[in-house]
């Protein structure tokens, strides 16, 4: 192996890491071939069948193995030092033509700006938070009066009510799976497992479109409302490879499916083409 250097990568292994991403892309689109070209010619379909299954294994393999690979070399590549500040980006100190690209020193610069800021924004909000805003005198025209400071309400529903509300939503959505828990006693938790990240794309957008969904649906005073509504709006994804894009009417935009749904109409769309 070669030696390594003072950051702490094989670049030897590194090489060959590159070179192992670009047989894997390779094999990947072979099976993405396969399954576009469909089955061959062949005298019978039988035949057909048996030589498109066994070219599909044959690819499928392929990828497994360069898979595999890949995996192997990227524990080999090792990891950069940590005395380079702000990580990967200490790499960009060592540019020898720093004086044309002064990357490194303008991202140092733009993180302590983004240090000062949080700080001042932190001071910000605590002073903001101990003193009620007043409306000038000098805009309104007149002196404003006082008004009195709104006290914060808390939402408070008999255990018995939950479980009925969850209950006809269970019914309501037969094909997703609802759990409810009570860690602490009366407090009431919905299990819906959207936090755990996937290994497929298509699915990390699903999942942040979800988080955005559960801000959107916000009503505190009728709750049940809001969980049907949300559940309803989750629902529509039954439907996530099946349904076309509303605007461009394609299935596939970059290799994935319309991933987002609408709040209101819970019709299909591309990110680019909601925009």
């Amino acid at each position: 192996m070669a030696d390594v250097l003072s950051v702490g990568v094989n670049l030897e292994a590194f090489a060959h890491a590159i070179s192992a991403i670009q047989a894997l892309r390779s094999s990947v689109s072979r099976v993405f071939d396969c399954l576009k070209d469909g089955m061959q010619n062949k005298e019978t379909l039988e035949g057909r069948e048996k030589a498109f299954i066994a070219h599909f294994q044959d690819n499928l393999h392929s990828v497994n193995r360069d898979l595999n690979e890949l995996e192997r070399l990227s524990n080999l590549v090792g990891k950069p030092s940590e005395n380079h500040p702000l990580h990967n980006s200490g790499l960009l100190s060592l540019d020898p033509v720093q004086d044309k690209t002064p990357l490194y020193s303008q991202l140092l610069q733009a993180y302590k700006w983004s240090n000062k800021l949080q700080y001042h924004a932190g001071l910000a909000s605590g002073l903001l938070n101990q003193q009620s805003l007043k409306r000038s005198a000098n805009q309104m025209g007149v002196s404003a009066k006082r008004r009195p400071k709104a006290q914060p309400t808390t939402l408070v529903l008999p255990p018995q009510y939950v479980d009925d509300v969850i209950s006809r939503i269970d019914r309501m959505f037969p094909e997703m799976s609802i759990h409810l828990s009570r860690p602490n006693g009366t407090s009431a938790m919905l299990l819906l497992d959207i936090w755990s990240k996937s290994n497929y794309q298509v699915f990390q957008k699903v999942t942040d479109h979800a988080t955005t969904a559960l801000l959107h649906y916000q009503l505190p005073q009728m709750p049940d409302v809001v969980v049907r509504s949300f559940m309803t709006w989750l629902r529509s994804y039954i439907k996530l490879f099946q349904a076309p894009c509303q605007r461009c009417g394609k299935f596939l935009q970059d290799g994935l499916p319309p991933t987002w749904r609408d709040f209101r109409t819970l019709e299909a769309f591309h990110d680019t083409c909601r925009q």
